[in-house]
């Protein structure tokens, strides 16, 4: 059973653009996976803490030797990080905040780049034979010939991380001035309708990729 893991990060819930997106991902994904399995993972609904002294002595001791308190600052990561191992396809949803991911975004980013399950002892990623769909939200438009192409931090941040970790097979659907929604120039729907296109493209292209490696 193909497992797609969906990671959101917006706080803006049904009013969110990149929310949209994503239902919109998982709609075609499912369509082109009958029977697949979609996991949820809603940042704003998990008790996520960030990185502490604490955590950082419990991540650098090696697990025989974790005391029971170690077990439990690390039961978070460890279970964010089974489900990254454990999908076949992730999506992120995201909006961007000055340029770059939300602060819970970052945090989860975090908790999954852990070293001896996703990042090897030597820095080689460990996280093979998987794809992943960037659905983004921004209020400025980053696509080739804009002006303020060089600010798309979030994108060049999230597409390294994934690398990091051993994800090259990256998908980014960019849904550039969000804030027409939000000035109401156009509703939300209509956004959306304009970038279905893509979101199904990108849904498809996971379906393909599955009957190549079913070929090889």
């Amino acid at each position: 059973m193909r497992t797609l893991l969906v990671v959101e990060a917006s706080p803006r819930g049904e009013h969110s653009i990149s929310r949209g997106l994503t239902r919109r991902f998982v709609e075609e994904w499912t369509r082109n996976h009958p029977g697949g399995r979609v996991v949820e993972r809603d940042l704003t609904k998990t008790d996520l803490p960030y990185v502490t002294f604490p955590w950082l002595r419990a991540y650098f001791t090696p697990s025989d030797q974790h005391t029971p308190e170690m077990k439990d600052l690390l039961r978070m990561s460890d279970e964010l990080v089974a489900e990254i191992l454990a999908a076949d396809d992730i999506a992120i949803g995201t909006p961007v905040y000055n340029y770059n991911v939300p602060a819970i975004l970052k945090a989860y980013i975090d908790h999954i780049v852990r070293k001896g399950k996703t990042l090897g002892f030597a820095g080689e990623g460990l996280v093979h034979g998987k794809k992943c769909t960037i659905l983004m939200a921004s209020g400025g438009v980053y696509k080739e010939g804009s002006p303020i192409r060089d600010r798309d931090i979030a994108t060049l941040y999230l597409r390294m991380i994934l690398k990091i970790i051993g994800i090259d097979d990256v998908t980014v659907v960019a849904g550039g001035n969000a804030k027409s929604v939000d000035l109401s120039e156009t509703t939300r729907q209509e956004f959306l309708r304009k970038l279905d296109s893509e979101v199904a493209q990108a849904a498809k292209a996971s379906h393909l990729r599955v009957g190549h490696d079913q070929a090889v």
